[in-house]
């Protein structure tokens, strides 16, 4: 299959593949007679792997690991649960983040009289 087919099957672009390819996060594609990238169904299966890594909010070095993991029949599964909740706190850390940010914003929209008037709450706390 080539990159463009490979991009099709796994909705991975070509340009991310071959990012993908340019970090070694996975090896890179062999070539045809005419120089073509050719890619194997565990090559479609790993950029699927990580498509849906990706999606799940995991870094690339998370990716990474976890591809590495998965990839050994001899893994210890509590390798891959110490990335999985190493990743649930870095979410609920984001989530708190965002959480105080939208209620700051929504406290300031309040306190904005959204009229013909120059004052602004809102403008006026960036400005502080």
């Amino acid at each position: 299959m080539n990159i463009g087919q490979a991009a099709a099957a796994t909705g991975v672009s070509a340009k991310m593949i071959r990012h993908y390819e340019s970090i070694a996060l996975i090896p890179a594609g062999k070539r045809s007679a005419a120089g073509y990238r050719i890619y194997a169904d565990s090559d479609l299966h790993a950029l699927r792997f990580i498509k849906r890594g990706r999606s799940m909010g995991f870094s690339l070095e998370q990716i990474r690991e976890l591809l590495s993991l998965w990839q050994d029949p001899s893994r210890a599964s509590a390798d891959v649960k110490r990335i999985a909740l190493g990743h649930v706190a870095e979410l609920n850390q984001r989530i708190a983040e965002l959480t105080e940010m939208r209620d700051s914003l929504q406290q300031l929209a309040g306190c904005c009289h959204g009229d013909q008037r120059p004052e602004c709450a809102i403008l006026q706390s960036l400005a502080d």
